[in-house]
């Protein structure tokens, strides 16, 4: 997946397209932070601009066995995959199994204090490719309400075949 794939119609549909925003806007409220360095205020521009970052910008629900909802363009790189792929994978599977653990413990602090700021771990693509992820964020997705949507987390993104 060398070219970066097009933005997703369906996540610019309002249901979808407020939990992507949820994502910014949790960022901003736990750390204090834009996850942005410029936040569009137009919601289709907002999704645009987390589309294209240059970060890795993941994010799944708080089912049972979260699903990830989204993932950038960088992402979709990362994991080798495209985004209806993406957002039909179980989170974990994410991690190899050997690293789950690890994984659903980092979930765990996450969701007792809301974000980690410095998570470093081992990530597999859709094809099997393992790739080191540093100086990961993760944080809680929480809306105005305080009801928690899932997690969210962005990192820099690998680079494959080099």
């Amino acid at each position: 997946m060398s070219a970066s794939p097009s933005l997703p119609a369906v996540w610019l549909d309002p249901p979808i397209a407020a939990q992507i925003v949820l994502i910014a806007q949790s960022y901003q409220q736990i750390l204090g932070l834009p996850l942005l360095a410029k936040i569009p205020h137009d919601v289709p521009d907002l999704i645009r601009a987390l589309w294209s970052a240059r970060q890795v910008i993941v994010a799944h629900g708080n089912q049972a066995d979260p699903l990830f909802f989204f993932g950038n363009a960088a992402a979709l790189r990362a994991f080798e995959c495209d985004a209806a792929s993406f957002t039909q994978m179980p989170s974990r599977l994410s991690a190899e199994l050997a690293l789950r653990e690890e994984r659903q413990s980092l979930l765990d602090r996450v969701s007792l204090h809301g974000f980690i700021r410095d998570y470093a771990g081992i990530r597999i693509s859709a094809l099997g490719r393992r790739f080191a992820i540093a100086h990961a964020h993760v944080w809680n997705l929480i809306d105005a309400n305080g009801t928690n949507h899932g997690q969210a987390a962005c990192f820099i993104a690998p680079n494959h075949g080099q």
